[in-house]
């Protein structure tokens, strides 16, 4: 078991997700912002290895205008060396990671002018973990999509477009629960069709659900997950008080996450800890982990 937080940290005074307007765009300021980016990737990777931390959610915006028309710059081929470097510091440390598309990105759109701007975005998104050399176990992580007024047929329409994108990108993908349109058992529904792993979202299963418990749930999600995906990913994250109900915790609830620890065992999997803090609620989830068996700190007696 691995312990992360996504996309940015907030102690090192850099963010890998810079980026300008498009009315601003030229191939020499992209090539400046991509440096910038790669360069603060990669101090927050020491960072995760200097304090344990090996579940990284890398942000979608690493790359400007990645899967816009505009781009026409071969940024694959310029950053070539930065992304073998990354991705060999990876595997040396042993990390988990994750990348996650926004809102906009939607398998099962019925127009075909969304669908090909998703599978663009996904498709880029691919490309930097490729370009990395990480192995399947690197997950680009998607919603089911929207529900267009009819469930049972938006999810046949995810499945017929999923079954047509090339196996690459197939192998990269899962798919999680949200709390407003697709459930768990959505999910494990979408998979036996597909074949494509799930996430099990806590929070987002406490607010949406079909009167599972989580719990009973973990074993099934297990089984999407194949040798080659790695052990299963999960989010984790709590309601922040006197918020709208699904805005996640500024910080995490150490007894809540204790209560989560003690309840999944013996389930492995890696928790990806959407909360506001970042990686200091990851700090404080390591320590209250410190004493589970299931725990990969990157410490020599963990390795």
């Amino acid at each position: 078991m691995r312990i992360g937080y996504p996309c940015i940290n907030r102690s090192i005074g850099c963010t890998p997700s810079r980026t300008f307007r498009l009315a601003s765009y030229s191939e020499g300021r992209l090539r400046e912002i991509i440096k910038a980016n790669l360069d603060c990737l990669k101090k927050i990777l020491s960072y995760n290895v200097d304090h344990g931390i090996l579940f990284f959610r890398i942000t979608s915006d690493i790359i400007p205008f990645a899967s816009h028309p505009v781009c026409t710059f071969s940024w694959q081929k310029h950053f070539a060396d930065e992304f073998l470097e990354i991705g060999e510091y990876i595997r040396k440390h042993r990390f988990r990671i994750s990348m996650h598309p926004d809102q906009f990105v939607l398998l099962n759109a019925p127009k075909k002018e969304v669908l090909r701007r998703s599978i663009d975005d996904l498709k880029y998104q691919v490309q930097v973990l490729d370009l990395m050399g990480l192995d399947t176990s690197a997950k680009v992580q998607v919603h089911a999509g929207g529900v267009y007024g009819d469930k049972p047929a938006s999810i046949d329409r995810f499945v017929k477009q999923y079954v047509l994108l090339d196996t690459v990108m197939q192998d990269r993908l899962v798919i999680e629960n949200d709390e407003r349109l697709y459930t768990l058992s959505d999910c494990l529904a979408i998979h036996e069709l597909t074949g494509i792993p799930v996430i099990a979202d806590a929070f987002h299963h406490s607010l949406y659900n079909n009167g599972e418990r989580f719990l009973s749930l973990l074993s099934p999600v297990r089984e999407t997950w194949k040798n080659n995906d790695g052990i299963p990913m999960i989010d984790y994250s709590s309601q922040e008080p006197g918020k709208r109900t699904g805005a996640h915790a500024e910080h995490i609830v150490a007894e809540d996450f204790r209560q989560f620890l003690e309840e999944t065992r013996p389930a492995d999997f890696d928790v990806m800890l959407e909360i506001k803090d970042k990686e200091k609620s990851a700090l404080e989830a390591l320590a209250l982990a410190r004493d589970d068996p299931r725990l990969v700190t990157g410490d020599p007696g963990n390795a």
